[in-house]
């Protein structure tokens, strides 16, 4: 007889998967795998990381066009450092909320989409219900491209795409394209009384930072009152700077690592190919002329592409009917959605719990929202019927 779990046990079971990022993902996997092949439902495992990591992807109903994917990831953050009240991988209800790890970001949202599988099979849908179940989403969204080119490659064209980040069910069109990259310094090292004839690593970074700045500041005096995101600009963060050895010595080395967000129509690699100019041509021929050996490197970490190129798609227009939500709603945080948009398909954020909660000790998702996701996911099975 195949298991069945309400949306609640099915949030317990799966806040029990330590799936932190620097582990695998694979028990999980294979235990959504196995609960949707009891129910005759065929999954396909596409590997990540040579296999120590996997996404899954998986159709409930006809095997035919207009269906929707319900996408969420399957890893979380580190509990490391955080002061828990509970156990973050046992889940526990205090006072009408749901505490352990990813019961917000994003595990309720997957919880409530598998809970409801029976349902999906006895409603004889007309259109299916695609499941897409991701890895590495937290260390920048790297697992769901694999997954997605090999979703346009077999699964016949959905016509929207949900990805169940915390929104509190307000129907988010728009998000920032984000880009991470580090910035290396190579100096030349001398006693700081002879600061004159060496290069500094941290008076260059220091230069560098404040060029990024200046970039962001352009930006915010620029920005539209209207825009649907907080802040309405294009950001230019530096997070990390490390440098120097002594007070004394004129630093050979230093680092530090940014990240752009930018909002819908500006494009993150446009800012950081024009900050990498402005290394080439006015910060390292001064460098270079004092000592040749010196430099600017620039390792791009991570992109993420933004979401909103497809306004007034299908998605946004089922995701409104079934919320009810008709505001114009955008997010500066990364999600899978734009890589699915870049897939080719309608997509919009939508799903339970609060942003402010997730990555946060005592992470929890109310009940209240776990109740609603229910119902959103009913309204949908009925919309497909």
């Amino acid at each position: 007889m195949a298991s069945t779990y309400t949306p609640r046990e099915m949030l317990d079971k799966l806040v029990s998967f330590p799936t932190v990022s620097r582990n695998s993902n694979l028990d999980i996997i294979h235990f959504v795998r196995d609960y949707l092949d009891e129910h005759g439902i065929e999954s396909t495992l596409v590997p990540f990381e040579g296999g120590r990591k996997a996404n899954l992807y998986a159709t409930v109903g006809p095997n035919v066009e207009g269906g929707v994917v319900l996408s969420g990831h399957t890893d979380v953050v580190p509990v490391d450092g955080q002061h828990w009240s509970s156990d973050p991988f046992k889940l526990e209800e205090r006072d009408g909320k749901l505490y352990g790890r990813g019961t917000c970001d994003m595990k309720g949202f997957s919880a409530i989409n598998l809970a409801l599988v029976p349902e999906m099979l006895q409603a004889d849908l007309k259109f299916p219900i695609h499941f897409a179940l991701s890895c590495d989403e937290e260390i920048g969204c790297l697992g769901a491209p694999v997954m997605i080119e090999d979703m346009v490659k077999t699964v016949p064209m959905p016509r929207a795409v949900i990805v169940g980040e915390p929104t509190l069910y307000k129907v988010v069109t728009e998000q920032k394209g984000i880009m991470g990259f580090e910035t290396n310094v190579r100096g030349h090292s001398l006693h700081s009384s002879l600061c004159h004839q060496g290069v500094s690593a941290v008076t260059i970074a220091a230069r560098l930072i404040s060029k990024l700045d200046d970039m962001m500041q352009e930006n915010a005096a620029r920005a539209p009152a209207d825009s649907v995101f907080d802040p309405a600009y294009t950001t230019l963060h530096c997070g990390v700077v490390n440098g120097g050895t002594a007070a004394n010595i004129v630093a050979q080395d230093a680092r530090f690592t940014c990240d752009i967000r930018a909002v819908t129509g500006d494009d993150p690699r446009d800012y950081f190919k024009a900050f990498q100019a402005y290394v080439r041509e006015s910060i390292e021929p001064a460098m270079k002329a004092r000592v040749p050996e010196t430099g600017v490197t620039l390792d791009n970490i991570t992109y993420v592409p933004g979401l909103g190129g497809n306004p007034g798609g299908e998605a946004e227009g089922l995701a409104r009917m079934l919320t009810g939500d008709n505001q114009i709603n955008g997010v500066a945080y990364a999600t899978e959605a734009g890589q699915f948009e870049e897939g080719g398909y309608s997509v919009v954020v939508c799903g339970p719990g609060s942003i402010d909660q997730a990555h946060q000790a005592d992470e929890f998702l109310s009940v209240e929202q776990l109740e609603t996701g229910t119902t959103f996911v009913r309204n949908l099975i009925s919309h497909l019927n």
